[in-house]
């Protein structure tokens, strides 16, 4: 065994025996001798792939790719969500929180051994291409993608803003090419506009740091248009692919009183907590009606859940994504870091829905084509038939939910 190998050897003992007794509360003084042992056999196995791979690989390969590839594997293989994030992969992940980054506008995830679109986001040039929540996304530029190897699917996907790219996506038996350029994509977008003299429109695309803000803005410009309080909303969260827990949060206290709005359980005590609502209904118990469908995951579906088992709103169109799983983003050194789910969330009811999602009180099919805001800028209120169906409730004041105390 060579001596970098070794050195190899050494640094893997140490990241599974030592750094578990830094960081896991006496992870050694509790282990057993044979789990030790086995412990001891993996490190020494992995030295020996090591070894084997730097003296008999077709082209030499750097010893810190190969780690870096080791730790990138261990992390993306724990689930589909979790991920280990080099320092441009990390500066992304904050600027999507935050603001924008340069790209298609794309949210992907790995269903089933496939890297599955989520939602493309509204105006983005994902959405104006045509790309549809549910795509199997096959092939970037040519290249076939592998479900494995999630971030590096995500990571071919960004570039320079003006740069082409080709996206090869499987639909209904067929592969199809689209071909678009690459922007700068606004992340925190919220669309508002008057439905009638009565009702108020708002449509959430993601959920980021900004968005509470900038969704009680809009109320305030609906409410103001009408000279004083709205009598109903809708909130659209179709194609909406989640984001920022706390923002979920905060949007649901925009309509709540009391109440809890999520509790997550995790094996650490920050993993595991309770959000609640504070006194204060931006809409004074005026009607909402909340559309949700399939490309609506994560966030979407805790603001859905809360309103929905508070009875302070009916949820209509069609069963959500069912993503359940929380992620927390932890830093590490010189500028990386890993997002590990580390909790599971429920509804204030105690439900999971995660790969279940949350069941619509109405079920309304998608009219294809719908929603999409990317090439109009404008809402339809004669195609879209699950907002047909929203603005019909109001109007006859069906919009409570059985599960309302």
């Amino acid at each position: 065994m060579s001596l970098k190998t070794r050195a190899i050897l050494v640094l893997v003992i140490g990241t599974v025996m030592g750094l578990s007794l830094s960081f896991g509360g006496g992870f050694l003084a509790q282990q057993r001798p044979a789990e030790e042992g086995l412990a001891w056999d993996k490190a020494r196995l992995f030295a020996e792939v090591v070894e084997r791979v730097k003296q008999d690989y077709l082209e030499p390969v750097d010893d810190s790719a190969l780690l870096e590839a080791a730790i990138r594997g261990m992390v993306s293989d724990l689930d589909p969500h979790s991920q280990y994030l080099d320092a441009d992969e990390y500066r992304d992940i904050r600027i999507g929180t935050t603001g924008s980054y340069t790209g298609i506008g794309i949210e992907i995830t790995e269903l089933d051994g496939a890297v599955r679109i989520i939602t493309p986001i509204a105006g983005s040039p994902a959405a104006r291409s045509g790309l549809r929540s549910g795509d199997q996304v096959i092939a970037v530029d040519g290249t076939a993608v592998e479900a494995n190897n999630l971030q590096e699917v995500i990571g071919s996907m960004r570039g320079k803003a003006g740069s082409k790219i080709s996206i090869t996506v499987a639909r209904n038996d067929d592969a199809i090419v689209y071909e678009m350029r690459r922007e700068v994509i606004r992340v925190a977008s919220v669309h508002h506009e008057v439905l009638n003299p009565s009702y108020g429109y708002v449509r959430v695309n993601q959920f980021s740091e900004t968005t509470a803000r900038e969704l009680s803005r809009a109320i305030d410009e609906l409410q103001d248009s009408k000279g004083g309080m709205l009598e109903g909303l809708v909130l659209d969260l179709r194609n909406n692919p989640g984001g920022v827990l706390d923002a979920a949060v905060d949007v649901s206290d925009l309509f709540l009183d009391s109440g809890v709005i999520v509790t997550a359980q995790g094996r650490t005590a920050d993993s595991r907590f309770t959000r609640s609502a504070h006194r204060g209904d931006v809409l004074d118990g005026a009607d909402i009606i909340v559309l949700v469908n399939k490309g609506s995951a994560s966030a979407s579906e805790i603001v859905a859940g809360a309103l929905q088992d508070h009875g302070r709103a009916a949820v209509l169109g069609t069963d959500t994504f069912g993503k359940g799983l929380v992620q927390t983003v932890m830093p590490l050194s010189r500028g990386r870091a890993i997002k590990l789910t580390t909790s599971r969330y429920f509804t204030p009811s105690g439900d999971s829905i995660h790969k279940t999602g949350i069941t619509p009180d109405v079920f309304v099919e998608d009219t294809p084509g719908f929603p999409d805001l990317s090439l109009t800028g404008t809402i339809d209120r004669e195609k879209d038939a699950q907002l047909v169906a929203a603005v019909e409730r109001l109007q006859h004041r069906q919009v409570m939910h059985s599960k309302a105390k």
